[in-house]
């Protein structure tokens, strides 16, 4: 059983540029994004209806999360939370139409989570200064500098393991379920009728897909906007 990023294609580049499930999976999550955005914003008007609606409805909520876990004087940071919400909620919810989750990917989730590493200590020192923020990383007292910066270092790696572990658990689960419920099926002599496949599953969809799918998205922004607000406060 391979759970791994397959290689669908390379280019003959460098000794061969492997281009991997994940990496052309998240193009199309972000090529399908943009398209929407364009499609959906370009006819506002000055009295929404219909999808404009919702649209600022979950603009709003984002600058209202942004606003209560940062501050007000942070929502600049809003449009990259948002975007970074919604496409975290689409990377893991695609399982639902049987393709893989980008976000089953340590390489993916580890990269999402050193760029909010970046951000926090990057903004940190633009907002304080470099000698205020690494004075700051001395708090409370100097003999606390070397558990300060080990406590940063694992901060991408535990954000990433987070993401990854629950994600690709329910990849897992999902996979293990769809073979046992086949092999019920064969039993039986339903092979050619999966009608276990058909119904059961959906309710394990419901948990691993759409509910951990979205609440690991909104825990992974949740911390980023966290990182970033205490470094520069």
């Amino acid at each position: 059983m391979d759970f791994g990023s397959r290689i669908l294609f390379e280019i003959p580049i460098f000794g061969g540029m492997p281009f991997t499930e994940t990496i052309v999976i998240t193009w199309i999550i972000g090529a399908v994004l943009v398209g929407l955005s364009v499609i959906f914003v370009r006819n506002f008007e000055s009295v929404p209806k219909g999808a404009q609606n919702v649209i600022e409805l979950i603009v709003e909520a984002i600058n209202d999360l942004v606003a209560q876990t940062m501050g007000k004087d942070k929502m600049g940071f809003a449009p990259y939370m948002g975007s970074l919400f919604i496409f975290l909620t689409v990377a893991n919810i695609v399982g639902l139409i049987g393709i893989r989750p980008p976000t089953a990917d340590l390489n993916m989730t580890f990269a999402l989570a050193a760029l909010t590493f970046v951000m926090t200590h990057y903004f940190g020192a633009k907002r304080k200064g470099i000698g205020g923020y690494l004075k700051s990383l001395a708090e409370p007292i100097p003999v606390m500098l070397p558990m300060n910066i080990v406590g940063e270092l694992a901060n991408p790696v535990s954000l990433s393991f987070r993401l990854f572990g629950n994600i690709v658990g329910g990849v897992v689960i999902m996979t293990l379920a769809y073979q046992g419920l086949s092999a019920v099926s064969g039993m039986i002599g339903l092979e050619a009728l999966p009608i276990f496949q058909a119904g059961i599953p959906i309710f394990l969809h419901a948990y691993f897909d759409i509910f951990a799918g979205v609440l690991q998205s909104f825990i992974f922004v949740m911390l980023t906007m966290v990182f970033i607000g205490m470094a520069m406060d």
